[in-house]
């Protein structure tokens, strides 16, 4: 299975720090990228092309303080969709800067997979369903993130088992899995079903290098799966978004309002006043700094393997193999 080979050799775990609106900014992307895991943010996390040019800027300096390090690639998300008018002005500036990997959400344009392509990035993008990803397979994406049940923001309901497995039919780039990605333990589960990397953005909320409102991380500390809604009434499509957030703005969880303009209970805004996370959320206690967590993962990860081919080796053992 393809781990693209601009990665290789430069990651610590298999994952990908997830961009996560108003949450994801240059500290956590660069010391995602130190810690050894992609560290990537919205372009429109900056209100201005001209400050998410900076952003560009201050990352890359950052990252090359530190090229004895040999820290991960780091990337920008871009919405690619006509209710963006910033896509092809931001698209330039990736372009200018040659931002190692894109991932794109809510279009897969072929040109703009030839723009990254011409100057040797990469363009992942995410998918819900199979109708998604055969659409941006034929667009030349290099690699598709499966967006599966219990992912935080804009998730789909589909079982990790079937999408995965049904992407690797006929997707023969990177396969990464999002959905409940919160431990090195659910990293290696998601390399046994077939996918290359996670990709974990509700983990990442709760770090000190977050942008997130400290109350939001302490919420998403304080949660339990239970406390995550399934609901199209926040922003008009269908994500996850904490329940006691929507209470604290107002709204009542056992009873949204589903229109096509969205919840909008009294001051409350999505993102802003309601937040999203993921299923996940039930095993995050604490909010350490990227360095740590991510080193913590990684003995949990490298534990699980351990344990994994542990396990395989009794199950495959000459003794039970001839009492078969």
């Amino acid at each position: 299975m393809p781990i693209p080979q601009s990665f290789q050799g430069r990651l610590r775990l298999p994952a990908i720090a997830a961009p996560m609106f108003l949450c994801s900014g240059p500290d956590l992307v660069v010391e995602a990228c130190r810690a050894g895991v992609v560290g990537t943010f919205p372009a429109l996390n900056q209100r201005t092309s001209e400050g998410f040019e900076a952003w560009l800027e201050e990352i890359q300096q950052r990252l090359d303080s530190h090229k004895a390090e040999h820290p991960a690639p780091y990337g920008v998300n871009l919405i690619v969709h006509k209710s963006n008018p910033r896509v092809d002005a931001d698209l330039k500036l990736c372009v200018k800067h040659k931002v190692p990997l894109i991932i794109t959400s809510l279009g897969a344009v072929s040109e703009l997979v030839e723009a990254v392509h011409s100057y040797g990035g990469l363009v992942f993008h995410d998918v819900i369903n199979i109708r998604h990803a055969e659409k941006a397979a034929a667009a030349g994406v290099d690699g598709l993130i499966a967006v599966c049940a219990g992912a935080g923001g804009h998730a789909g309901t589909m079982s990790p088992f079937a999408l995965v497995s049904e992407i690797r039919k006929f997707f023969h780039g990177t396969i990464l899995l999002s959905g409940v990605m919160s431990t090195g333990r659910h990293i290696a589960a998601a390399q046994m079903m077939g996918a290359d990397l996670a990709y974990i953005g509700t983990r990442f909320i709760a770090t000190k290098e977050s942008m997130a409102d400290e109350r939001f991380k302490q919420m998403v500390v304080d949660s339990t799966a239970s406390d995550i809604l399934y609901t199209p009434a926040i922003s008009g499509v269908s994500g996850n978004f904490l329940k006691p957030s929507i209470v604290a703005s107002g709204g009542d969880p056992d009873n949204m309002p589903v229109n096509d303009k969205g919840y909008t209970s009294g001051h409350a805004r999505a993102w802003k006043d309601v937040w999203s996370a993921g299923q996940g959320v039930g095993s995050i206690h604490d909010i350490p700094t990227m360095a740590e967590l991510v080193a913590h993962m990684r003995r949990e990860y490298v534990n699980a393997v351990g344990t994994f081919a542990a396990d395989a080796r009794a199950y495959s053992s000459p003794v039970r193999e001839a009492a078969e």
